[in-house]
């Protein structure tokens, strides 16, 4: 097509044919929850996302011990309060529930090892955290 409005166009309804069609095919469980209480839950897990990435920052330059505090603080057990989960937990599936606690549950063991200084043992407990976000992501959708 040499016509840009065209191709524009066509480009267009193309993304929005596929992407209505990406999301009817999401077998994922939707989880409803209130307007507030869905922000609030997704900017708990864009914190969780920035915790791992300063965790990782730190195991990188060696800060075992900082690794594990940001960790406890900001995914461990720790940090349930802060994250009102036990207003948010009613909302959830079992399943999500489970998933989560273990999530808080492993980042806590993680922050034990960390401190123990060990790079090795530290990547493994930190893929003991990630494998529950995987397992949530892949299994529920925040409606």
């Amino acid at each position: 097509m040499k016509n840009p409005l065209l191709t524009g166009l066509l480009a267009s309804v193309l993304f929005i044919a596929f992407s209505s069609n990406a999301a009817d095919q999401d077998a994922r469980t939707k989880v409803d929850f209130p307007a507030m209480m869905k922000t609030h839950m997704l900017g708990n897990m864009r914190d969780h996302l920035s915790a791992l990435h300063e965790i990782q920052t730190a195991l990188a330059q060696g800060e075992f011990d900082k690794a594990g505090d940001i960790a406890e603080q900001r995914i461990g057990m720790s940090s349930l309060v802060s994250h009102n989960a036990a207003h948010m937990a009613p909302f959830m599936p079992k399943g999500m529930q489970a998933i989560g606690t273990e999530m808080h549950h492993a980042a806590s063991r993680f922050a034990l090892t960390a401190k123990e200084g060990d790079l090795v043992k530290s990547l493994d407990a930190l893929t003991k955290v990630t494998q529950q976000c995987v397992a949530c992501h892949t299994t529920y959708r925040v409606n």
